[in-house]
């Protein structure tokens, strides 16, 4: 499992004082499909001092379980970065991906749905980012009962190294649609919304919703509705105006009429 590997890494950090950077980016497409990627960055100090570092870690765990292992590439300051990848395609499998991830993230679960009527779609991420027992929160309970333990509890105490000190922790969010909420995250570039887990014991809210609104703000029927009033506008105008001119022309020709019995009428009397 991925907590096993962070366990055995900061584990070994513990003990020879470098340092692990850890980051998990989750990108959902607008189809609700996406891919969880997590970074590890050994520092060059690590490298050096445990060269078999990579040949020691065991990922078959990871790979069983849909994990995409990519190679090793060496950093530009003599560290090394480990990238793996898994695709997602429902709200329900990236909960389990990110709950097989471990501590820190905790929690987690996520959720999209959308609306009949009005055809938007709210994506919704929630969990807790927190390492309650510091190096002990990595090790999971069967792990415990095949060691009788934390691996390496008396060593990492007695170095006195906190995990803060050994490692960082970056979770970063890339939904669809327009940001609602994010209680406690950053908003970085592209949209993202990025936490840094305190790793001192202390909780952070890691709940972030977007809504998907369809193209015309789910009311494509006004423009054909606004266009068709507009022709019945004109209609009723052109009819109106019509109506009022017959009726003008029809009073006309009946007052010419009754002008014209009443001059033949005078004309009889006078004759």
């Amino acid at each position: 499992m991925i907590r096993r590997l962070l366990l055995l890494v900061v584990c070994v950090l513990a003990l020879s004082a470098c340092r692990l950077d850890v980051t998990v980016d989750v990108a959902i497409e607008p189809d609700g499909t996406g891919t969880v990627t997590m970074t590890a960055v050994a520092d060059a100090e690590l490298v050096e001092q445990v060269p078999d570092l990579v040949d020691d870690l065991r990922l078959d765990d990871a790979v069983e379980n849909g994990w995409t292992v990519g190679e090793p590439t060496p950093t530009d300051d003599g560290g090394l970065e480990l990238v793996l990848t898994h695709d997602v395609s429902s709200a329900e499998e990236l909960a389990n991906v990110l709950n097989s991830i471990g501590p820190p993230l905790t929690r987690m679960a996520a959720a999209r749905t959308t609306d009949p009527e009005t055809e938007q779609t709210t994506n919704a991420i929630n969990g807790v980012m927190q390492l309650p027992d510091g190096f002990a929160s990595f090790a999971d309970t069967d792990l415990i009962a095949t060691v009788g333990g934390v691996p390496f509890e008396e060593q990492i105490a007695a170095s006195g190294l906190s995990p803060a000190e050994a490692m960082s922790f970056t979770y970063r969010v890339s939904l669809p649609g327009e940001l609602v909420s994010a209680e406690e995250g950053t908003e970085v570039g592209d949209g993202a919304i990025e936490w840094q887990a305190p790793l001192d014991g202390s909780e952070t809210n890691l709940y972030v919703q977007t809504v998907q609104i369809p193209a015309g703000g789910g009311t494509a029927w006004a423009g054909p509705l606004a266009t068709i009033s507009l022709v019945l506008l004109v209609v009723w105008v052109v009819l109106a105006t019509a109506f009022i001119a017959f009726v003008a022309v029809a009073r006309r020709k009946k007052a010419r009429r009754r002008e014209a019995r009443l001059r033949k009428l005078d004309r009889d009397r006078v004759t």
